[in-house]
């Protein structure tokens, strides 16, 4: 027999981290290899993990509810000799994770340190080579840096000798002289919600999104009058013979994929001393499952048709609602459309779906008195609200697109859109 190690797979586009939501397996349970093992939460998906190789399930490292980066062992599988190189070559994490040669036993991970471990460290001048790790083979955890980083004794590379930069020493003045601010406690009648799953990975990449990305705010107010007019005529023959709605939605995701097509400065990510411009037009939508968010993927949107996008929003609402998103739904998304009129909204400013470049709100549609030729008429009006990451964009494209948009808009009408 030999122990294989089963690690945190990558489930998605940017995904640093999961959650292991549920165990399907338990020490000394067989499991064969694609099998799933356990179910793992992201800011992206839920998935299942499945197992690399055929044998027995050895050792559960991570228990239920934590967090880990990718790449990180989650357990190990007894496995039988004969299969071991064939299981090695399916998994290529099997190898990075290995002991070097020549490490003693107990240090052999100290110097593997995953994603989120780098980035922490990065982040706040920590060495990581001062640090004793408290993970398997003296790896360094994600909660070592933490519990650091809470002391505020943090090691910086000027401490093994080298000469404090002015900087450092600011920073470091800085930290001493701010008091440690204590966490809100609760009261008699409060009650105590633990962040947990959807939601604490929602906050880890809201504060992500926030922190790195310098936000800016356009809107632009469009007549929908006659594409109100329109839908509303077709809406009810649409559900009978298709067997879904034909939402408004569908609609602007169409004016979004077109104008993309155009302005595809807005179709970026920033990616640290470049700027990749996708060619693809793939477009992330929000769809809420009680207290859950999920974002999947409308792929090569620009393709489709008005009755095309219809169907994929009502497929993959069905499939969030569900439970049965795959990992493939929620990947690759270039840009984000977010039918926030959907809760009756008017107006508001969406936090950027990290790593993209920008997210429109697609608001309510209200009736507002508009002058035309010097007469107040009712019309349908829609507020169209784009958050940018001005690092990559600036208002003068950004206007060019929105005003691209509400032009593609207002002339949705019988005699210049074809649904089907």
């Amino acid at each position: 027999m030999a122990s294989e190690k089963i690690t945190m797979p990558q489930l998605g586009e940017s995904v640093t981290e999961g959650t292991i939501s549920s165990w399907l397996v338990k020490a000394g349970d067989h499991v064969n290899k694609y099998d799933p093992i356990a179910e793992v939460m992201t800011d992206k998906v839920n998935a299942e993990v499945p197992s690399s190789f055929t044998g027995v399930i050895k050792e559960i490292v991570v228990p239920e509810g934590e967090t880990v980066a990718v790449g990180e062992l989650i357990c190990y599988v007894d496995t039988e000799d004969s299969g071991t190189e064939e299981a090695k070559s399916d998994n290529p994490l099997a190898e990075e994770a290995s002991p070097i040669q020549g490490d003693s036993p107990d240090e052999s991970m100290k110097r593997r340190y995953s994603p989120a471990v780098l980035r922490l460290a990065q982040e706040n001048n920590i060495d990581l080579a001062q640090i004793s790790g408290s993970g398997r083979g003296g790896r360094i955890t994600r909660k070592d840096i933490e519990k650091i980083m809470a002391t505020g004794q943090i090691p910086s590379a000027s401490e093994q000798g080298a000469p404090a930069t002015t900087e450092e020493k600011v920073k470091t003045n800085v930290t001493k002289s701010v008091p440690e601010v204590p966490q809100p406690t609760s009261q008699m009648g409060d009650i105590e919600i633990p962040v947990t799953g959807v939601r604490k990975i929602i906050a880890q990449n809201m504060v992500r999104s926030k922190t790195e990305i310098p936000h800016a705010w356009m809107m632009v107010e469009v007549d929908v009058t006659d594409l109100v007019s329109y839908r509303n005529k077709l809406k009810n023959e649409f559900k009978k013979n298709e067997g879904y709605n034909l939402t408004y939605f569908a609609f602007f995701v169409k004016a979004v994929a077109q104008a993309l097509k155009k302005f595809p400065q807005l179709n970026s990510t920033w990616a640290g001393d470049k700027i990749i411009q996708r060619k693809d037009i793939n477009l992330s939508i929000a769809v809420a499952k009680d207290q859950e968010l999920f974002v999947p993927v409308i792929k090569h949107a620009d393709e489709k048709s008005i009755k095309g996008i219809a169907r994929e929003i009502n497929e993959l609402a069905m499939k969030a609602r569900t439970n049965n998103l795959k990992s493939d739904d929620m990947q690759g998304g270039t840009f984000t459309v977010n039918n926030t009129g959907s809760f009756g909204s008017i107006q508001s400013m969406g936090v950027i779906n990290y790593p993209q470049a920008a997210i429109l709100q697609v608001e309510s549609i209200v009736k507002k008195p508009v002058i035309i030729d010097n007469m107040f008429a009712a019309r349908d009006i829609v507020n169209l609200c784009l958050s940018l990451d001005h690092r990559i964009l600036d208002g003068l494209v950004c206007g060019q697109f929105l005003a691209y948009v509400k032009e593609l808009l207002e002339d949705m009408n019988e005699k210049t859109v074809q649904v089907y």
